[in-house]
């Protein structure tokens, strides 16, 4: 499963067969504010929310984004995931 930037939708997307999880997000020069995470409601449990943030991540990351999460499922993910920390803006 492959996270996949669409700055014209300002979103992250993860396809799950049929389905679409995705965060939203505002970019701004080199920041990226993660606004709000959404997987199906009956996806829930499996992983799918951690890999789409980790995919999101990942991508800011190489871009060389720094991040601010207002989604508390992915300032969550950051806490539990310290080798993510050094993308939030010092």
């Amino acid at each position: 499963m492959n996270v996949i930037d669409h700055p014209e939708r300002s979103r992250y997307e993860l396809a799950i067969g049929d389905e679409l999880a995705f965060i939203n997000y505002r970019r701004q020069q080199n920041v990226v504010t993660l606004m709000h995470a959404e997987v199906p409601a009956h996806l829930n449990g499996r992983g799918i929310g951690s890999t789409l943030v980790k995919g999101a991540l990942d991508l800011a990351r190489a871009q060389g984004e720094q991040v601010v999460p207002v989604c508390s499922f992915i300032r969550i993910y950051i806490q539990r995931h310290p080798e993510h920390a050094d993308l939030l803006p010092r």
